[in-house]
């Protein structure tokens, strides 16, 4: 079976279902010069991989650059054609004139999140395009799949559950593995694109009701997003509070992650988590609002803490209940590192990926 994968975004995901998918099937990667030149040598050898030159959103040269990228669809002419979801509307529009080829879609948030300053004016319109053109739909979980048949009921049959695989084992490459980063005491990560959906807000609420009982706790807020400065007068305070509002590069991600206690995730809406993905593959314990997807793939006591979201005095009996009890931490790493063997292993994800591509097996295509 020959499958063309094209993503924008979502790099190390897509690493990692590329790899895996490349064992089952005959594989060609085709994704924008600057998706490609950060996530080539992490591609297995053996994957074919193309590449375009893709324009900031605006520029009308992305006309020019859909069109290459179809034309190397067609040369390659597979058998399936994925594409993880993008915020692009300049691809959705390809979708107007080129049916040819049985397309997938793996859909990642079917609802934009809520002050997620990266939407792009009409993308939320475009993208339906690609959703009814879509044969089969990926979600990666049952709220998903609830939630894409409340919006669109008549694609219903077409929607496929697939979890959101560990990110741990790809990220362990950037680091150098021969050097140990130890786990440091009553430390706190609260990693990613800083939004007002993510809940900092609670959080830093919580952790005045922490410091109280463990004075020595600190919390680090690693991540891009929403200007920090109406939490100044909190985050002033240097022994508690560590901010790096800025791009993180993978190998630091990976450091902050591993010498974490604990990474606490206070959102008050939530699709799929990269980032608790990421927890899980390396280790780190995972404090989460039982809210969206995060109530799916975490299972409270087991692998993870669950507390109600906007709750800040049950998320800091939550953090200090963590902080204190190492036998606890210990039992969520071996859950974690469980899961990432059975559910959340990459094998695992691209072969039920696979059962997805043979649901087509049987689709004709129509001519470009």
């Amino acid at each position: 079976m020959k499958v063309v994968f094209i993503h924008f975004c979502f790099e190390d995901y897509s690493i990692e279902l590329i790899n895996s998918l490349s064992e089952y099937v005959d594989l060609t990667v085709i994704q924008p010069e600057h998706i490609y030149a950060k996530c080539r040598q992490y591609i297995k050898s053996t994957v074919k991989v193309e590449y375009f030159k893709k324009y900031r959103i605006r520029d009308p040269r992305n006309f020019f650059s859909m069109t290459s990228m179809m034309r190397m669809v067609k040369k390659i002419s597979p058998d399936i054609l994925h594409v993880q979801e993008t915020n692009d509307p300049w691809y959705d529009l390809t979708l107007f004139t080129n049916r040819s080829y049985p397309l997938v879609t793996t859909i990642h948030d079917v609802y934009r999140h809520p002050g997620d300053r990266d939407l792009i004016p009409g993308s939320d319109f475009t993208r339906r395009i690609a959703i009814f053109r879509s044969k089969q739909l990926i979600v990666h979980g049952d709220k998903q799949k609830k939630q894409l048949h409340k919006r669109f009921p008549e694609l219903s049959s077409r929607v496929n559950v697939i979890p959101h695989g560990e990110l741990g084992t790809l990220y362990k490459q950037f680091i150098d593995q021969h050097h140990s980063i130890p786990r440091e005491q009553n430390s706190l990560l609260f990693f990613g694109r800083i939004w007002p959906y993510k809940g900092l807000s609670y959080l830093l609420e919580a952790m005045s009701l922490v410091i109280k009982e463990i004075p020595d706790v600190k919390l680090t807020i690693a991540g891009r997003g929403e200007n920090l400065d109406q939490y100044s007068h909190i985050l002033s305070d240097k022994k508690h509070f560590t901010v790096l509002n800025r791009f993180i590069p993978p190998a630091e991600v990976t450091e902050l992650f591993l010498q974490s206690t604990a990474v606490v995730l206070p959102y008050v809406e939530a699709s799929q988590s990269g980032v608790a993905s990421l927890a899980f593959g390396l280790g780190t314990p995972i404090i989460a609002s039982n809210i969206g997807g995060l109530s799916e793939v975490i299972h409270h006591s087991k692998d993870g803490l669950l507390v109600p979201p906007r709750d800040v005095h049950q998320l800091a009996k939550s953090i200090l209940y963590l902080l204190k009890n190492h036998q606890i931490q210990d039992q969520i790493q071996v859950a974690t590192s469980a899961r990432c063997k059975t559910d959340l292993k990459w094998s695992n994800i691209a072969s039920q990926t696979l059962d997805v591509y043979q649901k087509l097996g049987g689709a004709a295509t129509l001519s470009i």
